[in-house]
């Protein structure tokens, strides 16, 4: 069959200050018609340049194909101008963005964007464009798309944005669907149904689809095959099941080991790639992966090894042969997640637990709402409920995992609870101390005790410092220390996260994604707390580097007897981490469980549904799970009865008119359900 891409030899360079810089070297991969193709790796590996290249989007951002070419259905797209290159972009390959809200512009409807592409590249008129945008929308699943049409990009939910994103790409019937990390912003849920959407079209419309991502689930659930990049090059690539099953080159070894297994005891060191990808402006000789791979020789740093065929199988290895030797295999995690087999659940019954630590923070009756502005007169005020009525405690030394999808307000609790805002309702104890009625000094004195960790490790440090002075600004707050005390402490900070003491003399942006928030944890310990809200402390980050941050907070915690509420939606990382987890859905506690007990014995629907929501990193299994359908409710106009009612499949009568409480499921365990799984 014809190749539709034909990429080969593609070598990118990008104008610099200090001259031309190489970001792509020698980078060669094919599709084939209907064929899935996911290119994975690190974060700075060049997967999203090697799609831009595709569309020669990078003459817009200083870059240059310096060598290769790239052939797409009979076009040489190196050689073609930009009109010619307009006539192709939407209407042969076209391309879904990783932030959605980026891609649209916020001053136009979404209708008048959908309709304009259509137009630009379809004789149809206005009204036939419109109609087609429609059903387009109606097609990806978004709920009242003629409504849709009117609304404009901030009013639409993430996940809603992203289907539109693909309504946009799908409009002109591509031949070739590019999807840069498309489900990375998304939580479990809304990513599962954008999986199986981007597999029902491509089926439907016979497309080709390119999908980047750097969670290997993912690309184990959807991929025909896989091609692993780094630094700017391939360095394998392979049928899918035959990579996970046996993969030839150490970075994807290290890859795929570093995958949080649901069947990792809590406490066992998940497996991390150390060190972090070289900068493109100074890689290493010989192999560019040595200074990090277990199996580098003398060989491996003076030579860089070619990238070798081997039936469909393509490698750049000296020692794949030591790879393939390796006894090694892929964890069945969902296997050891799910299923419910006798022996499982009896080493979870007589398993001896010590009697629970006290507690460190009691929660009680806590509600959050936020009055909604530009009410009309004579109206009835109208709140989003953000925390309705949430109860629970947080136990010394314990970690507490708390999941949900997004707007389920699991950050908002976590900003109340540290008194960043008010709660409108109940009452929260820190130590026996009423935090809700503090104020001035005696709140700032308490918060020395509970401090944070945040989602984007580089928004949340200031540019202009260097990572000595924001490591520092705790302890000049609350102690007052000299400055050779301060620079003392500083570097025993740096050293306590695994950084050199040379690093107080950098600023954030020469740090990368791991090393950021490396940092972000060294000033949340710096003043010995008590306990740390980790608020999505790793979902932004690669996995490799998810492991290696996962690993430090463990070592934390058993070094300075830290207790942590541990956010995120990633459940893998929240199981492994965790010792209980809260489940919220749209305000609501709806279950609370010890970790393995949640995942063995869901109580609730909601937890089942997000459980069976995890992409498998095991291509045999692809498409067992199921999807939980539609989007969480508004906030302002939250369901009657249970909450979760309008998604639940087992919903009845009952679960409709009244709203169910938390009630005793087991040992430890509750769950706010009239009909208990």
């Amino acid at each position: 069959m014809e190749q539709l891409l034909d990429i080969q030899e593609l070598s990118v360079d990008f104008h610099t200050r200090r001259g031309l810089l190489q970001a792509l070297t020698d980078v060669s991969l094919t599709i084939l018609p209907g064929e899935t193709v996911c290119l994975v790796g690190e974060s700075g590996s060049g997967k999203t340049l090697t799609s831009k290249a595709v569309m020669r989007l990078l003459d817009y951002e200083n870059g240059r194909i310096s060598k290769g070419r790239i052939r797409f259905g009979g076009h040489d797209m190196t050689t073609l101008s930009q009109q010619e290159l307009r006539l192709l972009r939407g209407k042969k390959m076209a391309m879904v963005f990783q932030e959605p809200m980026a891609a649209f512009d916020p001053v136009y409807t979404i209708g008048h964007q959908i309709v304009e592409t259509i137009r630009v590249h379809d004789a149809k008129t206005k009204a036939e464009a419109w109609m087609h945008a429609v059903s387009l929308l109606e097609r990806v699943g978004i709920p009242e798309p003629r409504i849709r049409m009117k609304q404009y990009p901030g009013e639409l939910s993430g996940g809603m944005l992203q289907r539109a994103m693909i309504a946009l790409a799908l409009s002109c019937g591509p031949e070739l669907l590019i999807a840069d990390e498309p489900t990375t912003a998304l939580d479990v849920t809304i990513q599962a149904q954008i999986l199986q959407l981007l597999q029902e079209l491509k089926e439907e419309f016979g497309m080709a689809i390119l999908l980047i991502t750097h969670d290997l689930g993912i690309a184990a659930e959807i991929a025909d095959r896989v091609v692993v990049m780094y630094a700017g090059r391939v360095v394998e690539q392979a049928p899918t099941e035959e990579l996970f099953t046996a993969p030839r080159h150490p970075y994807t070894q290290g890859l795929l080991r570093s995958i949080a297994s649901l069947d990792t005891k809590k406490g066992e060191k998940l497996h991390a790639i150390e060190g972090t990808i070289p900068s493109l402006s100074a890689l290493p000789a010989g192999c560019l992966f040595h200074p990090r791979c277990p199996y580098a020789t003398d060989q491996c740093r003076s030579e860089a090894p070619p990238l070798v065929s081997e039936g469909d199988r393509k490698a750049a290895c000296w020692h794949s042969d030591r790879v393939i030797e390796a006894a090694w295999r892929v964890p069945d995690t969902q296997a050891a997640a799910i299923v419910d087999t006798e022996s499982a659940r009896s080493a979870v019954d007589e398993s001896g637990e010590d009697a629970p630590a006290p507690d460190l923070i009691e929660v009680n009756g806590v509600s959050k709402f936020y009055p909604v502005k530009g009410r009309l007169p004579g109206r009835t005020r109208t709140f989003i409920r953000a925390v309705d009525d949430v109860s629970f405690t947080i136990r010394k030394g314990e970690t507490f995992g708390l999941v949900g999808e997004s707007g389920s307000g699991k950050s908002t609790l976590g900003r109340v609870l540290l008194q960043l805002e008010r709660a409108t309702e109940g009452t929260i104890s820190f130590q026996g101390r009423e935090l809700t009625t503090l104020g001035g000094s005696a709140l700032r004195g308490a918060r020395r005790e509970m401090q944070m960790i945040f989602q984007d490790p580089y928004g949340s440090l200031d540019p202009r410092w260097s990572v000595g002075d924001i490591i520092a600004e705790p302890l000049r707050t609350h102690e007052k220390p000299s400055a050779r005390e301060s620079q003392e402490r500083v570097a025993e900070l740096l050293g306590a996260v695994g950084l050199d003491a040379s690093y107080a003399k950098r600023h954030p942006h020469e740090l990368s994604g791991g090393q950021r928030q490396r940092v972000g944890i060294a000033r949340a310990i710096a003043l010995n707390p008590r306990f740390v809200l980790a608020d999505e402390a790793v979902s932004a980050l690669d996995v490799s580097v998810q492991a290696q941050v996962v690993n430090l907070m463990q070592e934390l915690q058993a070094k300075l007897g830290l207790t942590y509420l541990f956010i995120a939606h990633g459940l893998q990382i929240v199981r492994h981490i965790s010792d209980r987890i809260g489940v919220m859905y749209l305000g609501k506690l709806v279950e609370i469980a010890p970790s393995h007990e949640l995942f063995l014995r869901p109580a609730h629907p909601y937890t089942q549904a997000l459980i069976a929501s995890i992409p498998l990193p095991d291509p045999s299994r692809r498409w067992e799970r199921t999807t939980l359908q539609g989007e969480i409710p508004s906030p302002m106009r939250p369901p009657s009865g249970c909450r979760f009612h309008t998604r639940c499949p087992f919903a009845a009568a009952k679960c409709r008119e009244e709203e169910p409480k938390l009630a005793v499921i087991g040992k430890d365990h509750v769950a706010a359900c009239h009909y208990p799984i």
